[in-house]
């Protein structure tokens, strides 16, 4: 087999088709090899400090051979059985009692699916399945928010409130549609209310506008992830459940970013003190070592599946896969025996700190944001008015590829410059990020 960076290309071109595939964007792509703790390294032997956790999701870091481990048992004992009805395993069990314990106090029963998009899936059918069986059978309607992430099947898609992610797959799904992100760096909010509750009441109006006897579910991240780290305000979600609740629509929080530690709680809801009616969850639940996901329901959805006079007829081939139950129980034990919360509460504090005396003071850094170990930098052409460059300035590629330069690789939306590093990251490699984000901006749009 070839091994040269140029040959796997070749080999690549000749025969890979990429997510978010771009023929020329592969042209200048990696190849990774190896990993360990918070550093990624490609095959012609370069280290980066990976700054997005893989895409999320390796919170535990790379190279932890406790995952490898569990899975390699759990593979030679029991490697698959169907979770179809009729059908269990002790790891699943276990897994859901897990959780149980972990989650808000309202969520007790769990669904597992193989990631983030099938999770957005079923809680849009559960929902359906829910109003129908209460019911109330036109409660179809999902409202979502603009840059919010939930996948990119063409239902998950559609609730997907990135607008790149929809022309070449029109029409989309209907009875999806977005509110105005709370957005604290751009929301307008109108006269005479804070942004928050301005932001929140957009919900009310949507729902108002469709009817609420249309609209089933709310779906949002409790911190917009790949939208650019949009952190709430704090009298935000509060309205939020309020809304919900005078309008009978469930409200579902999309934690596959902000659960299991990532923004300095155990879930992303619990900074507001609220909760939802069903949370959904991927990602960090197996520091991606194998594909998962699920989502949890408070006990009263629970017992209309319980009761409904209709089946459920919802399934994965891979819903409760033993192996990936087995990794994410081990996982578990990680973030609670490393107190992943309190490390990327405290973690977190220190890389906004670092960002913000590196880069805040740049005429061209809009702002720098960030909760927990979740951060971003936006790059605004205008200081004073916060306009954005043209696109065909390309200053968010350009300060991606100066920063890969540097040894530090993540992604962006747009000239927002998104960070969400291992939780196991280490304080001078976090200070090391910063430095080489303000050494990028420089070298791209000058001292």
């Amino acid at each position: 087999m070839t091994t040269t960076k140029d040959e796997l290309h070749a080999r690549d071109r000749a025969h890979l088709l990429h997510p978010l595939h771009s023929k020329a964007m592969q042209e200048q792509g990696h190849v990774w090899v190896s990993g360990h703790g918070a550093t990624l390294v490609d095959v012609d032997g370069k280290e980066y400090l990976d700054g997005l956790s893989g895409l999320w999701n390796v919170t535990a870091g790379h190279g932890r051979s406790e995952l490898a481990q569990v899975a390699a048992e759990q593979m030679k004992t029991l490697a698959y059985c169907s979770g179809y009805a009729g059908s269990s395993n002790p790891q699943a069990i276990e897994l859901a009692e897990r959780l149980d314990t972990m989650t808000y106090p309202s969520i007790t029963r769990f669904f597992f699916t193989s990631g983030g998009g099938e999770s957005s899936e079923t809680s849009f059918k559960t929902a359906r399945y829910y109003w129908k069986m209460k019911g109330k059978p036109e409660k179809t309607k999902v409202i979502s928010r603009q840059w919010g992430y939930h996948g990119v099947t063409l239902a998950a898609m559609s609730a997907t409130g990135i607008s790149g992610y929809w022309p070449m797959f029109e029409p989309r799904v209907p009875g999806f549609l977005h509110i105005p992100s709370p957005y604290p760096y751009r929301y307008e909010a109108p006269a005479g209310v804070s942004q928050g509750i301005g932001a929140a009441n957009e919900l009310e109006q949507a729902i108002l506008r469709e009817g609420p006897d249309t609209v089933g579910m709310f779906l949002a991240e409790p911190v917009q992830g790949a939208g650019g780290v949009i952190v709430p305000q704090d009298d935000y979600f509060p309205r939020i459940r309020e809304i919900c609740d005078q309008y009978d629509v469930l409200l579902v929080s999309d934690e596959v970013i902000t659960g299991f530690g990532r923004t300095g709680k155990m879930f992303g809801l619990e900074h507001w003190g609220i909760e939802p009616d069903i949370i959904q969850f991927a990602k960090a639940i197996t520091s991606g070592y194998f594909p998962f996901g699920g989502i949890g329901v408070n006990e009263e959805i629970a017992d209309v599946l319980d009761t409904g006079d209709m089946v459920w007829m919802h399934a994965y081939t891979y819903s409760a896969h033993p192996v990936g139950c087995a990794v994410a129980l081990k996982t578990m034990d990680i973030v609670e025996n490393e107190d992943f919360v309190g490390q990327s509460r405290e973690k977190g504090a220190f890389l906004l700190e670092k960002l913000t005396a590196a880069c805040a003071d740049h005429p061209h850094v809009g702002e720098v944001r960030g909760l927990g170990l979740m951060a971003a930098v936006e790059i605004v052409a205008d200081k004073e008015t916060k306009e954005e460059f043209p696109a065909e300035e390309k200053v968010g590629i350009r300060l991606h590829q100066a920063a890969q330069e540097r040894g530090l690789f993540s992604r962006l939306r747009g000239d927002v410059y998104c960070l969400a590093p291992p939780i196991v990251t280490t304080e001078d490699q976090l200070a090391g990020i910063a430095k080489v984000l303000r050494e990028s901006i420089n070298e791209v749009l000058g001292e």
